[in-house]
């Protein structure tokens, strides 16, 4: 693949070429040469897009697809299409697939449909057998298989000693251990924010004790067995106040918070639209304020979009029976970049893949072009016309977004739109 990108702006904090606007000539999928101006004498195709900046290739810790078991929500192909086309280069997979990638031979399998995609896939294998939170899978098997970490998705793992045991297990590899942040015997029946909001509308609450009281609890289990810990999705203040604290003891636990934690409170709830209903579920303005706040502090390690398609059958029912999760690759950047500053945008998108054994590459003279393309400026209304996903289940829809992605550049292979 050869290509040239005209007055292209990089964004990238550890490149010579930060915040500079120069052309960037890709051969055979390497970046050969990086100036303010480079001829074309060999005809290359050249791409010259409106505003057009680019940055590393962004990472997404937690993506669901479907395939196997549930492809009529959405295949691998075509989720590893939607993310490229929203900026990923590279995406953690869960394994809520049907089978559950618990075994080596899933993991192969997983690694083996993603083969010739623009956006590279990098299975999350089941922390427990089936996902059921009884006996832990093959880790060591899955590990050597291409699993860059376990995590039984949104499942908590209710045995304090199943969890100690496999801390203590996957840190003989060098093993990342992902623990469900959310004490299920106190969530109970609850589908949003046990709040003000929840008692208005007549909806069963979850009580952010819930995940106050597993983080807690995950945390001394850290102290006391050592190993990696990563707890996905946070989405309440106390969590963060905890982590901080956990970090400042130098324990080594690292987490996540959705984005859609930090863009909406569960006063969206009040339309009972099920695209609204996520686990964990929105919180309060506060919440949302210290989650941003981590972000800003380091607290809260990265972002991801926790991009979950779920088919119509299972989200257009009445709320207590739909099922969580909502689409997030194609809103994940216009949504951040909202909240933050193009440069604290582009930092937690690229942020993550350190702490899940990925290799980041700067933009530079002789590096793999993995690249991220956008256009960071303009607002616009996200729309179903915006979705590429299989399912259509995002609660960004009718929602001012700013800036637009145009795709990406990555294995010697391009996705645009």
């Amino acid at each position: 693949m050869n290509l040239l990108l005209k007055s292209a702006t990089v964004i990238d904090s550890k490149s010579e070429f930060h915040n500079e606007t120069v052309d960037i000539l890709i051969e055979k999928g390497i970046i050969s040469k990086i100036s303010k101006r480079i001829p074309n004498p060999k005809n290359y195709n050249e791409i010259r897009l409106d505003n057009l900046h680019v940055s590393q290739g962004w990472f997404d810790s937690s993506v669901s697809f479907g395939e196997p078991g549930f492809e009529e929500r959405e295949t691998i192909s075509n989720g590893l299409k939607t993310a490229a086309l929203s900026g990923f280069t590279s995406v953690a997979v869960n394994a809520n697939t049907n089978p559950v990638v618990d075994t080596n031979a899933n993991v192969a399998f997983m690694l083996s449909k993603a083969n010739g995609s623009t956006t590279t896939l990098y299975p999350l294998g089941a922390l427990t057998k089936g996902c059921e939170g009884e006996d832990l899978a093959e880790l060591y098997d899955m590990s050597q298989a291409g699993a860059i970490a376990f995590y039984d998705y949104q499942k908590p793992i209710s045995n304090p000693n199943l969890l100690k045991i496999a801390l203590l297990y996957a840190s003989n590899f060098d093993g990342l251990v992902c623990s469900f942040p959310q004490e299920s015997k106190i969530s109970g029946k609850g589908v949003m924010n046990e709040h003000i909001t929840s008692t208005s509308i007549g909806l069963k609450g979850n009580p952010s004790l819930a995940e106050e009281l597993q983080v807690a609890r995950d945390l001394f289990l850290l102290e006391y067995t050592g190993g990696k810990l990563h707890i996905p999705t946070i989405s309440t203040a106390k969590s963060v106040e905890l982590i901080r604290a956990a970090k400042q003891k130098k324990l080594d636990v690292s987490c996540s918070v959705a984005i859609h934690n930090i863009m909406f409170t569960d006063d969206a709830l009040t339309s009972f639209d099920t695209n609204y209903k996520v686990s964990p579920p929105l919180r309060t303005d506060s919440d949302a304020e210290a989650l941003i706040e981590g972000l800003k502090d380091g607290t809260i390690d990265m972002i991801t979009s926790d991009h979950n398609p779920i088919d119509v059958e299972h989200k257009k029912v009445e709320f207590d029976h739909a099922m969580y999760g909502s689409l997030g690759l194609e809103s994940a950047f216009g949504a951040l970049n909202t909240i933050f500053t193009l440069k604290k945008t582009i930092d937690l998108l690229t942020k993550g893949k350190t702490r899940f054994g990925i290799e980041a590459s700067t933009i530079s003279v002789g590096s793999d072009a993995n690249l991220a393309l956008f256009n960071p400026q303009g607002n616009y209304t996200f729309s179903e016309s915006d979705i590429t996903s299989t399912s259509k289940n995002s609660m960004y829809l009718n929602t001012t977004l700013k800036g637009r992605v145009y795709g990406t550049i990555a294995n010697n292979s391009t996705a645009l739109h």
